[in-house]
């Protein structure tokens, strides 16, 4: 602080110093000019508005007036001893004595102004840093909250939805063990633990997946190419239970998005099984890109039975299913596919039946055309 302190007391001593050598350099060459000069005594006497400003513009209102009791000290002697035989000019000259306070009061006036107006942008700018600065801390704490209320509400559904196969097992084990079982129910039963075994295996890689998610590995993908390779790994599986898939071709350039394909297929195959599961009576699952503003919209059509209007708020919270053995986190993951990849997910009601689900990725540098 000390240090602080001797800085601006020297820079204050010199800036004074500046002021009261240039009155004083003014009044010398004003004093050593012959009176017959009288072009030259008017320029002098307007030099003296020089430092008067100069001191008002760094000290304010008082270094102003300060300046100008100087300058009218230092050139009042002056107009009496050379000028007392001409009364009109030497009254001009006390005129532009008094014009002195005023520019000098007036330009430090200004200057006060200025100078609290900058305190004040100073303090609002710094109390809007120490605002974001809490506001940051604060949003910290809220993600902390979340992801803490996001891991008890995991435990919660994980625990809820292993409860089901392992009270099959516990119950199928407790028959088997019995001696008088027959053979055949038997191995029944060994059938039904290995069917709830092979459930809670992939349920357990599913909650692994959306805990765990992987960092997409994106390259320019042909958005094309990659619905036509969907339709053909599930129009066989799906075509047993009266289920078409169909790729409709898009009418736009732009064909080639920047994503990781292995992760997008996983989230759209969650999305065409869902579809082909809510279509109990057959149907056709449609699949077709578009453009919208700065992003390609991958869209999976169907014809099923829908989501209830109630319910659509939830689709994609984690463990959340119409299906008595789904696990819930099929659309959870494809929601956090997207948001990794910078995109949403959306999912609306088509006019006459069944859902469409959207996936939107935006554009970048990196997408390609073609023609």
């Amino acid at each position: 602080m000390k240090p602080i302190l001797r800085r601006v007391a020297k820079r204050d001593l010199l800036q004074m110093g500046i002021v009261f050598a240039a009155l004083c350099v003014i009044t010398l060459v004003h004093y050593e000019t012959s009176r017959r000069e009288i072009f030259w005594h008017e320029v002098f006497q307007r030099a003296y508005y020089l430092p008067i400003i100069v001191s008002a513009l760094w000290y304010g209102s008082r270094g102003g007036l300060v300046a100008a009791g100087l300058a009218a000290i230092l050139y009042v002697p002056h107009i009496v001893m050379h000028w007392h035989g001409f009364p009109s000019y030497q009254f001009n000259q006390y005129a532009e004595v008094v014009l002195f306070f005023v520019f000098g009061g007036l330009t430090g006036v200004l200057a006060d102004q200025q100078r609290r107006q900058k305190e004040k942008v100073q303090e609002t700018a710094e109390q809007l840093s120490q605002a974001y600065a809490e506001l940051q801390v604060s949003f910290e704490s809220l993600r902390r909250a979340e992801r803490l209320s996001a891991l008890g509400r995991l435990s919660a559904g994980l625990a809820h939805e292993l409860r089901n196969p392992l009270s099959a097992i516990e119950g199928a084990f407790e028959i088997i063990v019995r001696p008088e079982l027959d053979p055949e129910r038997r191995e029944e039963f060994v059938a039904l633990i290995k069917k709830e075994l092979a459930r809670l295996n992939g349920m357990l890689n599913h909650f692994l997946e959306f805990a765990r998610p992987q960092t997409p590995r994106r390259r320019p993908t042909v958005v094309r190419s990659l619905m036509q390779e969907i339709c053909s790994l599930t129009s066989d599986s799906i075509s047993a239970k009266g289920v078409a898939i169909r790729c409709r071709e898009s009418d736009f350039p732009v064909t080639m998005v920047s994503l990781d394909p292995d992760q997008i297929k996983e989230a759209i195959l969650n999305m065409v099984i869902n579809a082909s599961e809510a279509m109990p009576a057959g149907g056709t699952i449609e699949l077709s890109a578009a453009r919208e503003a700065d992003a390609i919209a991958i869209n999976v059509k169907d014809e099923g039975v829908g989501v209830p209007e109630d319910h659509l708020p939830h689709v994609f919270d984690p463990f959340y299913t119409t299906k008595p053995n789904g696990t819930g986190l099929g659309l959870s993951i494809a929601h956090q596919i997207m948001e990794q990849h910078g995109g949403r997910i959306e999912v609306n009601r088509n006019p006459d039946r069944g859902m469409t689900f959207s996936l939107f990725f935006p554009l970048t540098e990196g997408g390609e055309r073609e023609s």
